[in-house]
């Protein structure tokens, strides 16, 4: 049984499927993970417009499932997917591209 938040949200971390590079960081409720199945693409919920999103509904950049998995305390998700084109709002193919500093912290 996977544990979700006390928001009803569990993260789900995007890897493509092919290079195995971790795309982005997302998060869903059961709804979303049950269009996920349903439909073989990746579905959110965001939790700024707190509503359903379809990744690339908008831009077309969909996120093709190949496998999903449940970490070992159950509390997050593994989706490894084709992705379409660039993943991340800004362009870039993945959400990780910006190098972390000690400053980031303060």
């Amino acid at each position: 049984m996977l544990e979700f938040d006390g928001k009803g949200l569990i993260p789900v971390i995007v890897q493509d499927a092919n290079s195995g590079e971790v795309l982005m960081l997302g998060y869903a409720d059961k709804e979303a993970l049950q269009r996920t199945l349903d439909s073989g693409e990746v579905w959110f919920y965001s939790r700024s417009r707190q509503e359903l999103w379809h990744k690339g509904a908008t831009s077309g950049n969909i996120l093709k499932v190949h496998s999903i998995a449940k970490d070992c305390d159950s509390d997050a998700i593994l989706v490894r997917a084709e992705p379409a084109g660039p993943v991340c709002h800004t362009g870039n193919w993945s959400c990780f591209f910006q190098k972390f500093e000690r400053e980031d912290i303060d």
